[in-house]
Formats: C-alpha cells, structure tokens, sequence
C-alpha cells in the first residue's frame, strides 16, 4: 500500500514538472496566465492536471476564419484605398477631433483590417424588451435572409419564441441560419429545433462538444450577438436570448444591458464577421456574395468600424482599440462593465488618465453573477479608486452593459467586457463609433444610470471586512483563469 501510494506521488510530480515545462517553454502564455496555471496546478495536482487539459489548449498557432479569394481580394482593395484617402484627407471625419478620430481608425485598418464608414443609422436599446420588440418585428418583415448568432440560447419563453418565429420564417422561403455557443445554448436540444429544420432553417454549433458533458474547448467560447436581416439591418451588442435578459429572473432583478442597431456600410463587415463564423462551424460554403449585401448608398452620417477579436489571433484587437480610446483621452472617460479584470497595461493606461486629470468613472453591478470574478473586480475597482476614479455601484438590477465613451469623440460597444477572458479567451465583437452625437447619448445613459448607483468611496473600500479583503485576494490571484 505505502509503495502504491509512493508511486501515485512520483507519477503527480512527473505530470506536473511536464506540465510546468511544457507551459513555461512551449505554450508562450503571457506571464500572468502562466503564473496562474502553474499556481493551481502545484496546489492542487490531480484536479490541475484535468483542468489544464479542459481548459487551456492553445489555439492561437491556426487562423480558424479564412477569407475566400474574392473577400480578400474585395478587403484589401478597399483596405488599400481607404488607407490613402484618410492620410490625404478624403475621408470626411468631424474636423474638431480629426486627429484623434484618424489615429483610432488607422490603428484598427492596420492591426484589424477593418473597414471604416461613415454612412451609418445608430438606434441604442438599454432595455431588454424594448430590443427584442424591435428584433422580433423586424425579423417578421425579413424577405430573404436572417442571420442570426448568439452566445446564449435558453429554452424558456423568449428563446422558444425566438425558434418559433424563426420556422415560421423558414416556412416563407427566407433564408435562415441560426448560430450559437455550444456551451451558451446547452438546453437547446436537438427536439427544440425539429421544426425548425424541418422547415428549413440552418443550425450551427460553435464549439459543440465530442463527448457527452465534456467540451475540451471550454474555455474559448463564442460571445458574440450578432443578427443581420436581409443586409439591411443589423444588431450588435451585451443581450443574449433568455427570460433573464427581459428582466424576468428573481435572482437578478432588472437587466440593464446595451445593444445597438445598426444600418448602413458597417453591415458589409458584420455579415462577414457572421458569415467566417458560420462557415467555420458549419463547413457549409456560403459565400459573401450580393445577394446578403443590400444596397451600399446610405444616408447615415455615423462613423463605424466593426472589430473582431479571439483566441485565434495574436493581437487583442478590442483590448488594444480600448487603449487607444483610453491613451486619448483628455476630459473624461465613461466604462460600463458588468466585470472588470483587466490586465496590467489596461489599468495602467487608466491610472495615468486618471492622475491627469481625466473624468474616470467605472460603473459595476452590485452583485455577482460569477462569485469569483465579482471579488476580483472590486480588487481592481479599489485600485482605481486609490488613483482618484470614481466607482459607481449599480443598483438597479443586474448591469450587463459593455461601453466605453470618451470625451463625446469616439465610443465603443458590443460584447466584449473589460476582462482577461474577454481580451484573450472569447471571440468579440464591437462597434467603434466615431460620431459627437452618439457619443454624447452613450455619456447621457451613463450619467442617468449614476442616478440609481450608489457611490463606492476610497474610505469605504478601506474599511472593508477581513473575509472580504481575502476573497478578493484569492480571485485576483488566479484572475487570469477567470
């Protein structure tokens, strides 16, 4: 018995110096990853080892959304023009902040490749039943295709309604493709869809699991929302599909979320971003051609550039558009997160705008629906506060809002959240808006939701309690694996 027992320790300590090897010199995680996984497979070897291989397998070394010849000869030729025209001015941009406006857009042509229009229409929904009062109608009027993905499917009221109106769509002849997260929609059965299929509608699973109850991707997921109707009409943004985002769960209160919609040249870049995400989890060819592109002569003026980011590619293009946002500004600078774990150069980048005299306010929920990245925001949020940004604590509900707005030039929203598993884990999607007016919308629900939050002072994070002050610093701990 001592001799099995002494066998089953060597072997643990040979997995784990493997392991340890194997992360330091071949994964190439960043630091603080590393510094994580190494922590919890040391502390807890067995239960590491499973967890390691569940939940960290780098995917970064393949590029898993391709271009067709025809999309990559169409975007680098308009990429190319684009780039030439905004350093010869041709591209009209709001004069009083042109500098800015044309350092963001650049950034995000070069590291994102991601066309720039100022042709669009912006509608803000904050309200649950309001944005899928608009959905539902205008997927009834949809006349030959809907595209429609989410991260989260439930089989409840509102997503059986959803299915349902989609079949009867299906039914009509409309194209219809349905896609979602494999672990995001998990009460969504096979028999749910039946009719739906029967019908004619597409469905994809992103990730979906090989084995029964075991998903070795687990820990990349696909949190976009983005629904495109007949390559008119777009959305984009926090909302997933379930009787909780109307506000109707108990446990959660109202849900205070955002999501936009959008028309205009902008679509070009969100079918496309719909369509590479189809492809790949579905393998059926469709192909970016005129038939889900409308007409491209709008007569918005908003400015928009749809970026993409995952675990795939080797920027963190939203997280690094964050920064730009947070480098420029000079008079305030507004961030909505329902968390916030962010990585060191995101808090440093905020500390120094606020020790500079920019207007930094944070606004969090005030209860957690993910207990351990809950602690480690409030840790991050103490920090700030300790560098003069005021924290606001939402009171209303539970606040699922993802928006960034600075100084009524330039805002961002959509699905990614101001974390560690946002910046690296999870492929996003957000708008860049470069519009005076929407901005300072987006500045004015802010500032309205200030009225049902409570202020979180610097005295009073001090006088925190012991128990609190630990589980803060546990979850920051392992924050990067949040």
């Amino acid at each position: 018995m001592l001799l099995v027992t002494s066998y089953s320790l060597s072997s643990l300590l040979i997995i784990n110096i493997i392991l340890t090897f194997t992360i330091i010199f071949l994964e190439r995680k960043d630091p603080q990853s590393t510094y994580a996984w190494l922590l919890f497979i040391w502390l807890i070897p067995a239960i590491g080892f499973v967890f390691y291989l569940l939940f960290s397998q780098n995917i970064a070394r393949r590029k898993i959304f391709k271009l067709n010849s025809e999309e990559l000869e169409t975007t680098t030729k308009l990429l190319k023009q684009q780039k030439k025209d905004l350093m010869s001015d041709k591209i009209q941009l709001c004069y009083s902040n042109k500098d800015v406006y044309k350092d963001i857009i650049r950034f995000h042509q070069n590291v994102s490749n991601s066309l720039y229009t100022n042709n669009n229409d912006i509608k803000i929904f904050i309200d649950g039943k309001e944005k899928f009062k608009d959905l539902f109608e205008q997927i009834h009027y949809a006349k030959h295709h809907i595209h429609i993905q989410y991260f989260i499917i439930k089989n409840d009221d509102l997503g059986i309604s959803l299915i349902e109106l989609l079949t009867k769509k299906a039914l009509e002849g409309v194209q219809v493709r349905l896609l979602f997260d494999d672990m995001g929609g998990i009460s969504i059965k096979r028999k749910h869809l039946a009719e739906f299929i029967s019908a004619g509608g597409k469905v994809g699973r992103f990730f979906p699991s090989k084995i029964n109850f075991i998903n070795f991707k687990a820990n990349y997921r696909n949190h976009r929302k983005i629904v495109v109707i007949d390559g008119s009409i777009g959305y984009l943004g926090g909302f997933n599909v379930g009787n909780e985002y109307l506000g109707l769960k108990k446990s959660m209160g109202y849900w205070r979320d955002t999501h936009i919609k959008l028309s205009g040249g902008a679509l070009f870049e969100l079918q496309l971003r719909f369509i590479l995400d189809w492809r790949f989890a579905t393998n059926e060819d469709v192909q970016l051609t005129s038939d889900y592109l409308t007409d491209r002569t709008f007569n918005g003026s908003v400015g928009v550039q749809i970026v993409s980011s995952g675990p795939d590619e080797v920027e963190d293009q939203i997280k690094e558009g964050f920064l730009k946002i947070i480098n420029s500004a000079r008079q305030y600078l507004f961030i909505q997160t329902p968390y916030f774990v962010p990585d060191q150069s995101i808090m440093e980048a905020i500390k120094i705008a606020s020790r500079s005299g920019v207007d930094v306010r944070i606004m969090i929920p005030n209860k957690p629906d993910h207990p351990f990245v809950y602690w480690a925001t409030i840790s991050y949020v103490g920090e700030l506060l300790e560098a003069g940004a005021k924290v606001y604590i939402y009171d209303n509900g539970f606040l699922h809002s993802k928006t960034i707005v600075a100084d009524d030039v330039i805002c961002s929203t959509g699905t990614c959240n101001f974390d560690i598993r946002s910046f690296r884990l999870n492929f996003e999607v957000n708008a860049f808006i470069y519009d005076e007016e929407t901005c300072k919308k987006f500045k004015e629900i802010f500032l309205a939701d200030i009225e049902v939050c409570r202020d979180l002072t610097y005295e009073e994070y001090l006088k925190r309690h012991l128990a609190v002050k630990f589980k803060e610093s546990i979850s920051r701990l392992f924050s990067p694996l949040l």
